[in-house]
């Protein structure tokens, strides 16, 4: 079994966290206005996008590398539907552009991301999640 685990903490002065795993830091907030937000850093919503989209993004260049292509350039955005009371995402679509540096058809290097995507699939099979209090 592979683990990641990610640690947060409140910022002084502020209502927003930062998260980190390693040396690589992210600031969470609310827009501002919103619950005390002063949109320092991203939401809840965005950093999911984010997380899917990032984690294609490294299994398309996981896939390539696989095989043997090279990539030329990459480009994802990821669109969330939220809905409800509590707000939960209700669908997810990626718009997918990637072309290979020999101009060779990228399809299978999209389908094979797609098909291997950690985050995706974790999604799509319904991950488990509990609060634990500590």
């Amino acid at each position: 079994m592979v683990q990641s685990t990610v640690e947060l903490r409140n910022v002084a002065g502020t209502e927003a966290a930062v998260g980190w795993a390693g040396g690589h830091t992210v600031v969470v907030d609310r827009p501002e206005g919103k619950a005390g937000g002063m949109g320092l850093g991203f939401n809840g919503g965005q950093l999911l996008a984010l997380a899917i989209g990032g984690c294609y993004c490294n299994d398309l260049r996981y896939v390539a590398h696989d095989l043997g292509v090279e990539i030329s350039e990459i480009s994802v955005s990821v669109e969330l539907e939220l809905e409800g009371a509590p707000l939960v995402v209700t669908n997810v679509v990626l718009s997918v552009r990637c072309t290979t540096l020999d101009g060779s058809d990228a399809k299978i290097l999209m389908d094979r991301a797609w098909s291997v995507c950690t985050v995706a699939n974790s999604l799509n099979r319904g991950v488990s999640t509990m609060l634990k209090v500590v």
